[in-house]
């Protein structure tokens, strides 16, 4: 039996199956709108209070500082992250820098090298190595925090490049005693490398210009990003310092400091570059960290969030921002029904159900004036850039089974290891990941989902052609173009690294 003749006769003859898909549909749809239209609040938020900030000047004297720098594998970029950090404008006697390094490889001679170096020309730069990776990340910034010198605390992750006036523009901010984080706009040092990382940037740009702008304005809970700000240092210590009990290890202090009463300062005319990633895999790990992470800080913050005495605006807005990645299993569940729903809307009989439904077409719209805005701002070809916006989306779907599995990993309670999104030293079109030693050589069982849904959705885009159900097309379309992508450069790209692989050991 075909998959049409299914629907058309086992689905639609049931008359219970089809209203279990309506009110599953319409339950989906309804938590999408809700995430989706939030983006009207914030749009809202951004219109209202777009003003500039002016920059502020250091005054006194100035303070201790330690840069720290987690790294764990970071071969090709090690070098230029050390190079930078020690070229930022500041007293060596006031700048320490702490090299958290928990590699296994080579770059732990690499690092040893330019440790040397950098001390014998006069700098306070430790390399510092611990017996084993516990607590990951957490655990490396929290063993470096120990020895510490600084009254202010730096972070940068592997694959930033931070500007030389980084400190002289952010430490001003700290003026003000209850200020415990300032955070910087990251940029985007490979942005134009391919459609992958270009579809990136615009969700990066949309978190940074929108939400940590419009947050940070409006006196919502903002996170740390986990690199390119500085912490004061008796701000960690007050929150309870580095906990490793969550993926997003950021995320997680961010709410306890805030609920201590420190207030957090997002800069966003203050850029830290860095290295988007360039391969699919590496996406496809950054992303199932930051969700998986994301609804293990929810679990554990959120009770504490509404226990806390803040404005009650302040808690629903954390529980949006928390709880955000929600969406992903919707997405995917919304996605499935997309195509028997077709069938009984062609079938006729709920006219007043799918008119109801046309409403949640707005929550798109406000999608799409969040990520105006954000590119706008920042960009004078914005106009250019927005036309990926439906590549976004359909990315977006794409993305939904990695994610999915991520959030109910988080939900259940699942714990699984810090892994680290893998860095080749991508700027130019030019430069090759291929060849490299951290590229990807295997394929996750997420891939063969992703292949049947595009196959399954594509299905959904000829039967609506077919029955010229042409409203269902559009999104149909957008599902499908989603699953082959991520799918097909997800294979593309493991069988390249896999080839290049073996014709270098032959």
């Amino acid at each position: 039996m075909t998959l049409a003749v299914f629907f058309r006769q086992e689905l639609l003859d049931n008359p219970y199956l089809t209203d279990i898909i309506l009110y599953l549909y319409f339950f989906s749809l309804l938590i999408l709108f809700a995430f989706g239209a939030h983006g009207f609040v914030m749009v809202y938020h951004y219109l209202k209070n777009r003003r500039p900030e002016e920059p502020l000047t250091m005054s006194g004297e100035l303070p201790v500082v330690t840069v720290q720098l987690p790294v764990f594998n970071e071969y090709y970029v090690v070098e230029r992250l050390i190079q930078s950090v020690c070229a930022i404008e500041y007293p060596k006697e006031k700048l320490e820098v702490q090299v958290l390094d928990d590699s296994t490889d080579e770059t732990v001679d690499i690092v040893e090298a330019l440790v040397r170096d950098y001390q014998l020309l006069g700098y306070d730069i430790k390399h510092i190595r611990r017996p084993n990776r516990s607590g990951f990340k957490a655990g490396a910034l929290k063993a470096g925090l120990e020895t510490a010198r600084g009254e202010f605390i730096a972070i940068f992750d592997a694959d930033f490049v931070p500007n030389t006036d980084f400190l002289l523009r952010t430490l001003p901010h700290f003026a003000n005693a209850r200020i415990g984080l300032v955070q910087t706009r990251w940029e985007h040092l490979n942005s134009e490398y391919s459609l992958l990382t270009r579809t990136q940037a615009m969700a990066l740009d949309g978190h940074f210009v929108m939400e940590q702008d419009v947050r940070n304005k409006v006196g919502y809970f903002i996170n740390f990003n986990g690199t390119g700000g500085i912490w004061r240092k008796e701000a960690i210590l007050d929150a309870g310092n580095w906990q490793s009990d969550t993926l997003t290890e950021d995320l997680d202090l961010s709410y306890r400091a805030q609920l201590k009463g420190w207030q957090f300062k997002y800069l966003n005319d203050v850029t830290s570059p860095a290295e988007l990633p360039s391969e699919v895999g590496a996406l496809k790990s950054q992303q199932f960290r930051w969700t998986k992470g994301a609804i293990e800080t929810a679990r554990k913050m959120l009770p504490e969030v509404w226990k806390a005495k803040i404005p009650l605006r302040v808690k629903i807005h954390s529980t949006f921002h928390l709880t955000n990645n929600i969406v992903f299993p919707f997405i995917l569940l919304a996605g499935l029904l997309n195509v028997p729903l077709m069938f009984i809307k062609h079938r006729g009989g709920h006219e007043a159900y799918f008119a109801m439904m046309s409403i949640f077409v707005v929550a798109f719209i406000g999608s799409f004036l969040f990520y105006l805005l954000s590119q706008k701002a920042v960009y004078p070809d914005w106009r250019r850039r927005l036309l990926l916006f439906p590549l976004f989306m359909a990315g977006s779907m794409g993305f939904a089974v990695n994610n999915s599995r991520a959030v109910f990993e988080g939900l259940l309670r699942k714990k699984s290891e810090f892994i680290r999104t893998p860095k080749y030293r991508i700027q130019g079109k030019t430069d090759s990941w291929r060849e490299k030693k951290y590229a990807p050589l295997k394929l996750h069982w997420v891939v063969l989902v992703e292949i049947l849904l595009a196959v399954y959705c594509f299905f959904g885009v000829i039967s609506s052609l077919y029955y010229l159900e042409i409203a269902a097309v559009p999104f149909q379309l957008l599902y499908f173009l989603g699953f082959a992508f991520v799918s097909a450069l997800s294979i593309k790209q493991a069988f390249e690294a896999r080839k290049l692989r073996q014709h270098q050991q032959a």
